[in-house]
């Protein structure tokens, strides 16, 4: 049995940070996630990602972001669970969860913090008829390594911040990008969009709007995707790769059977300090909701630091909590500075 003070479900950006932060108050973390490595979706799905909202970093690669993240919560000697889903959740004593895993492993806290991103995921997938026998041969949900289309002909499709993204960053590696997306506005980020717009001016993208990818053929492998548009009818596209990108769809998983407040597949929690209904659980990250929710690591952070106070004061009502600037020396066994 693993005795913490405080149970994080989910190694993703949020759990990490969560763990610095706990380690200035000297609390204990453990971390569970399904995935095999930490880093959640910045690491299963898009490490080469450039990200450009992490303060102090104008761009980095997600997975660059990960390995900071284990880097600064080193110091604090987290242990881990890996491989492994959050099964069942029993309170045991007035201050004591015991939660067990698919896998049989057990682990007792006071505190159970659950930073389970979007919980189990899975991409949501155009309805073509016979697209699944290219899956892998052509046709790809999300980009994990942007070298496999080094020299390729691309067809994304979507209007959201991935389509726009990857649009942007493919642009210089494939050696033809098309953007289709069904309606002539997008939703992504203005900026993005703005980047987009200047590349198909440029000629380095090609982008048709109000259009829609209808079919798909190939022998073995991908050869070509069938367009309907607006402004030219029906028409087939040569492509190697076809990556339609229309966003996850959310499923909680084990964390719906838990008895806390759910509000459209997310955990509601207090923005006082993130806690869930149940108290000693809390929320943090894309797995929680509130008014005016934002769904931005940069939000997961601050959620992450603002629980870890409220967790301290949980788990030690009696004593004073005394927090102090990072840049204090030899605080927590951070370096001197």
């Amino acid at each position: 049995m693993i005795k913490t003070d405080i149970l994080i479900i989910g190694a993703g950006p949020c759990g990490l940070f969560t763990v610095f932060e706990a380690g200035l108050l000297k609390l204990k973390c453990h971390l569970v996630d399904a995935l095999p490595q930490i880093g959640g979706q910045l690491s299963e799905i898009y490490p080469k990602k450039p990200i450009y909202d992490i303060p102090g970093y104008p761009s980095i690669l997600a997975g660059d972001l990960v390995k900071n993240l284990e880097e600064q919560i080193a110091p604090f000697h987290p242990t881990f669970t890996l491989g492994e889903r959050a099964e069942s959740i029993e309170r045991t004593g007035e201050k004591e969860f015991t939660l067990t895993t698919n896998k049989g492993t057990v682990i007792q806290a006071p505190v159970i913090a659950i930073a389970g991103g979007l919980g189990s995921f899975e991409p949501r997938k155009p309805p073509i008829e016979g697209i699944a026998q290219f899956e892998d041969k052509g046709v790809d949900y999300m980009v994990r390594d942007p070298e496999k289309f080094r020299g390729k002909r691309l067809l994304i499709a979507g209007g959201g911040d991935s389509a726009l993204d990857w649009t942007i960053e493919l642009a210089d590696i494939a050696s033809e990008v098309t953007l289709i997306h069904r309606r002539n506005s997008f939703r992504g980020a203005l900026d993005s969009v703005d980047k987009v717009m200047a590349l198909a001016k440029e000629n380095k993208v090609n982008l048709i709007t109000e259009a829609q990818a209808i079919g798909v053929k190939g022998n073995g492998s991908l050869k070509e995707v069938i367009i309907k548009s607006k402004a030219n009818g029906e028409f087939a596209k040569e492509v190697d790769n076809f990556i339609p990108l229309f966003g996850l769809t959310p499923k909680l998983g084990p964390i719906a059977d838990w008895g806390l407040a759910i509000n459209k597949s997310a955990v509601e929690v207090s923005t006082l300090d993130y806690s869930t209904s149940e108290p000693g659980i809390y929320a943090i990250g894309d797995i929680n909701t509130y008014p005016g929710k934002l769904k931005l690591i940069l939000c997961g952070f601050h959620e992450g630091t603002m629980m870890v106070q409220s967790a301290f004061k949980y788990i030690y009502p009696d004593q004073k909590l005394s927090f102090k600037y990072t840049t204090v020396t030899g605080i927590a066994g951070l370096p001197n500075e």
